[in-house]
């Protein structure tokens, strides 16, 4: 059974509060039925969770990347150094994914895109999509939080935060697997869902080989 689950490499650098981070990492990444091996011959993938405090810890932390994309190619870079980005695409300008310190979603959501989860109906516990409280045909499909708008009658920001757009890959995954569970209808909620992807600069994602902008339009087109 093991052959057959998807294999993620994983290389952890830095203080104790990075080495939490790549423990909250690996347990999400076990909890989704991925394994993770110690070669990088083995590994379908590779994250390298990097330090970026002095220049020893940069070079360190450019050197582990560097390694992981000679032995294995496919390599998603999270941790200190990833708040510099233009100092690792400088180097090794094809790592798959960049991103910061505890941004755990940005990873799995790498890492899923890399390399999607396998699920098996007949072992696992949960089904792929969830746990949900609605009935069977329909679902909420969450695509922010929060708000940039101060109105006096609203207390959503102050509760909730600013806005934070979920990237749109991510979003037409979820939903893609809502629709594989058998739900006919996705209802789009948020707190302000005219204001999505503003925060993301729109920014651009790849889903099912074809690029998606992260605003409604774009996610309208991915969904129908």
């Amino acid at each position: 059974m093991s052959a057959s689950l998807p294999k993620v490499g994983f290389v952890s650098l830095g203080c104790p509060k990075a080495l939490v981070d790549s423990e909250r990492i690996l347990t999400q990444l076990r909890v989704e039925g991925y394994e993770v091996v110690n070669r990088y011959d083995a590994a379908d993938v590779v994250v390298v969770n990097t330090c970026g405090f002095i220049d020893s810890a940069v070079d360190e932390s450019l050197d582990a990347i560097g390694e992981a994309m000679a032995e294995n190619g496919k390599v998603i870079v999270t941790g200190c150094l990833g708040k510099r980005p233009e100092r690792i695409l400088q180097l090794h300008p094809d790592v798959l994914s960049i991103s910061g310190p505890q941004d755990y979603a940005s990873v799995m959501g790498a890492v899923h895109q890399a390399l999607p989860p396998r699920h098996d109906p007949f072992v696992d516990l949960l089904p792929d999509y969830g746990v949900k409280l609605t009935p069977k045909h329909y679902a909420y499909l969450k695509i922010s939080e929060g708000c940039n708008h101060r109105c006096s009658f609203c207390i959503i920001p102050s509760m909730r935060g600013d806005l934070d757009s979920r990237p749109v890959d991510e979003v037409l995954r979820e939903a893609e697997k809502l629709v594989r569970g058998g739900v006919r209808e996705l209802l789009v909620v948020s707190q302000d869902t005219s204001a999505y992807g503003v925060d993301l600069r729109y920014a651009q994602r790849t889903w099912h080989e074809k690029p998606y902008a992260t605003r409604m339009k774009a996610l309208c087109e991915g969904l129908a």
